[in-house]
């Protein structure tokens, strides 16, 4: 649940909304089984916002590939978000294939807690959230309206969550897919002598009995 603030962290379920999208009525609920990446930008026909779009739009297969849905979103009206997609198209030749929610009235960013006040309180600054099936928060991302986002740190991030999920393991520092991971610590005196003396048994290659790593696992099919 929320607090009080509209504060959200990871684990929470996210919000439940009903919006309005350049692709028509959007019930979030109704994305329950996809990933889902929702991410906020200060406003349309905005330099950066727009070069963002453009990179989102060029990777939109890749989460596509994945699972996962993407969402963007603006304190801007539908008609606005419908004239800036066709501008992007017109002048670059992409097109955006994914909606974007008018949230005019702030309601759905107010849920998300996109605005901080001490930076604008009109418009939301670039939020990033990775949502999985079951409509829970699995990471939370958060820059300034200054500076853009990265997207290929978006879509490793949510290859490690899915890799993590499915394997079981975590991701070191640096991880992209195809490397290796790290396995949890074993729990009893017996596996951490197990694994102490004969890591090759259980596949693994150990800097100490609490830090070891599993070679590379095969890629995630969606």
């Amino acid at each position: 649940m929320r607090d009080d603030t509209g504060h959200l962290s990871i684990g929470m379920i996210a919000p439940d909304f009903t919006a309005d999208t350049t692709h028509g009525n959007l019930h979030f609920a109704d994305l329950k089984g996809k990933w889902v990446v929702l991410f906020s930008h200060p406003g349309d026909f905005t330099p950066v916002c727009t070069t963002e779009f453009i990179a989102f739009s060029k990777a939109a297969n890749d989460f596509k590939n994945l699972n996962a849905q993407l969402l963007g979103l603006s304190i801007d009206s539908n008609p606005s978000h419908l004239a800036w997609v066709n501008a992007i198209y017109q002048n670059t030749g992409i097109q955006v294939p994914f909606p974007v929610i008018a949230d005019r009235m702030g309601e759905v960013s107010s849920k998300y807690g996109m605005i901080a006040p001490e930076v604008s309180g009109t418009e939301t600054v670039r939020n990033v959230y990775i949502i999985d099936p079951d409509q829970k928060i699995r990471a939370i991302l958060i820059y300034p309206l200054t500076n853009g986002r990265y997207i290929p740190e978006i879509l490793r991030l949510l290859r490690a969550l899915q890799t993590t999920d499915a394997y079981k393991v975590a991701t070191p520092a640096n991880w992209e897919p195809g490397g290796r991971v790290v396995v949890p610590p074993p729990q009893t005196y017996d596996d951490m002598m197990e694994r102490q003396n004969n890591p090759a048994k259980q596949n693994l290659t150990c800097d100490d009995w609490w830090l070891c790593y599993k070679n590379a696992l095969p890629e995630i099919k969606k």
